[in-house]
């Protein structure tokens, strides 16, 4: 049986506009598991970022409950917030975000440092995640000098400084082209079949076939969800018309 790492209980999300209220997310119930790759789709404005935020602890929930792990998370102040962030989470947002002053090496390791006083440590994690993604003759250059996919590369393994317990992504090859793409894809996967828990937002057929499970929200609600098998490149094109059946069926 799956172990749950992430739990929502009936999540409700309403932007208040003076008089006018919009109900985002309706009383919604989901289940991120241990060790998967979960994908979120969706149509524009169905709600799939909204609940990423939400579920992320980055934006507040009008009502319900989140549990990370053990940890009732929607609950806790702005500083214990701020220590799971850190410590137990890992964003990717669309844009990068690196931090212009800062070297490759310095963007990934700030966020360790900022967790322990074990500097040696970090930089050993650091040098091994910038290895593992080609970057090792590009750590002491500065966010100015490298491309697209380079910079999204950076920003990944950045989340995974801290060995979270979980990876939100937001659209990460939304800014990227084909090629850039291709290169974050890859590094998803990578990932993934290591053991590390994902939770992403994509529009990208391509993307949401990497996954082992996707959820499909409509109206604020999930609306179904689709189990995948283990990934395999060979099969990319099966995975890519079973995902795009799927979501077509639901009205995407």
């Amino acid at each position: 049986m799956k172990k749950i790492v992430l739990e929502g209980k009936g999540l409700c999300k309403t932007f208040s506009n003076g008089h006018l209220a919009a109900n985002v997310i309706r009383n919604l119930d989901v289940e991120i598991y241990e060790g998967d790759f979960t994908v979120i789709m969706g149509t524009s404005g169905a709600g799939k970022s909204t609940l990423l935020y939400m579920l992320s602890g980055i934006d507040t929930i009008t009502s319900g409950e989140i549990t990370l792990k053990d940890k009732r998370i929607d609950k806790m102040k702005e500083k214990e917030m701020a220590d799971i962030r850190r410590k137990d989470i890992g964003f990717v947002f669309q844009e990068p975000n690196l931090l212009e002053e800062f070297n490759v090496f310095e963007n990934v390791a700030m966020s360790g440092y900022l967790q322990t006083k074990d500097r040696s440590k970090i930089n050993e994690r650091c040098e091994k995640l910038i290895a593992e993604v080609d970057m090792t003759e590009h750590k002491e250059k500065y966010p100015s000098q490298l491309s697209g996919g380079q910079k999204q590369r950076v920003a990944i393994i950045r989340s995974l400084i801290n060995n979270p317990d979980i990876v939100f992504a937001d659209e990460p090859t939304g800014a990227l082209n084909a090629a850039q793409s291709d290169a974050v894809f890859n590094l998803l996967t990578q990932i993934h079949e290591k053991g590390q828990s994902i939770l992403m937002v994509t529009h990208d057929i391509k993307a949401a076939s990497l996954a082992n499970r996707l959820l499909y929200i409509k109206d604020g609600k999930i609306d179904g969800e689709l189990e995948l098998d283990k990934f395999e490149t060979g099969k990319i094109q099966d995975r890519e018309k079973q995902v795009f059946d799927f979501v077509m069926n639901k009205g995407w």
